[in-house]
């Protein structure tokens, strides 16, 4: 499988997104990880760039299983299956289109309730986020369970950016209690705070370290949501890249979901130039409808053969 060039041309950022200055490196204690991890990260950001295009035939080079298209929500994703890792990938796309701006701005919390969840009492996830999530559950959760009936002993993997980072945290979850002897690994790219306390401890009680929240430089979505907000808290286990480039030693484990060391101390941007790549990967991402007032432009981006 070959990984074709990627390239990158910002040429007009609006003030209004524009990003806060990040601290020096020196400000931010350093935690860095190692390779296989830091291998993983770029692994499964390139299902999550792949749920952004039109159509992956191969998605990271395995095969494709489902298209996920859920119109009135606009949710949208795949399911990919690997025969060599042995795993069963699910990649929920993130924010391209003006429904999902108002998907996104849905933000009063609600009780999380959402098809073979078992939430503990006072969980509650961000309502816009549930909504579009438990539009598509069900067809999910059956074709997981019919590829794990047809390849016994696979694992399962979830992953996205950005609103896909959202959604695969509610999606990791929900494979997590939906199929309960079968080993679930979480990775999200740019995810805003999706739930509250009792959410963020559910998720890190459930996963533990098989959770990747990974934050790039001075991305502005994950904080775009203040912890302050009614609650909002993220889980972990977060892994922060600054600076670029990206490496295994620029990148750090973080302590809890809310480590002050890491993106937590970053005020928030809101959508900018670091939220919409990641280390030197380009993210496929369709910005017409992304940006209020500016433009970015991805040309080339993450593609497979």
């Amino acid at each position: 499988m070959v990984l074709k060039t990627a390239i990158f041309v910002p040429f007009l950022l609006a003030s209004s997104i524009a990003g806060h200055p990040l601290k020096t490196t020196s400000a931010f204690e350093k935690r860095a990880i190692d390779q296989t991890t830091f291998d993983d990260l770029v692994f499964y950001l390139q299902y999550a760039s792949s749920a952004y295009g039109r159509a992956c035939a191969k998605p990271n080079g395995n095969t494709l299983v489902q298209q996920i298209n859920e119109r009135k929500t606009d949710t949208q994703g795949f399911i990919a299956r690997d025969d060599t890792r042995k795993e069963i990938v699910v990649s929920m796309r993130g924010r391209q289109v003006s429904i999902d701006f108002r998907t996104d701005s849905d933000i009063t919390l609600v009780p999380f309730q959402s098809p073979g969840v078992n939430a503990p009492a006072g969980a509650q996830a961000h309502r816009g986020f549930l909504t579009a999530w438990n539009a598509v559950a069900p067809q999910i959760i059956a074709t997981v369970k019919s590829e794990l009936d047809a390849n016994p002993g696979f694992t399962i993997a979830t992953t996205g950016h950005s609103l896909g980072g959202a959604l695969s945290s509610l999606a990791g979850i929900s494979m997590e209690q939906n199929f309960p002897n079968t080993t679930v690994r979480m990775f999200t790219y740019g995810q805003p705070r999706t739930g509250n306390v009792a959410y963020a401890n559910f998720i890190d009680q459930q996963f533990g370290d098989r959770a990747a929240r990974a934050v790039h430089t001075n991305d502005g979505v994950p904080t775009i949501i203040p912890a302050s907000a009614n609650g909002f808290q993220h889980h972990g286990v977060e892994f922060f890249q600054n600076p670029d480039p990206a490496s295994a030693a620029t990148t750090k484990k973080c302590i809890g979901g809310e480590d002050p060391t890491c993106s937590a101390a970053i005020r928030s941007g809101g959508i900018n130039a670091a939220h919409l790549t990641a280390g030197d990967n380009v993210l496929q991402i369709d910005t017409t409808d992304y940006l209020d007032g500016g433009r970015i432009e991805f040309i080339n981006t993450l593609r497979y053969n």
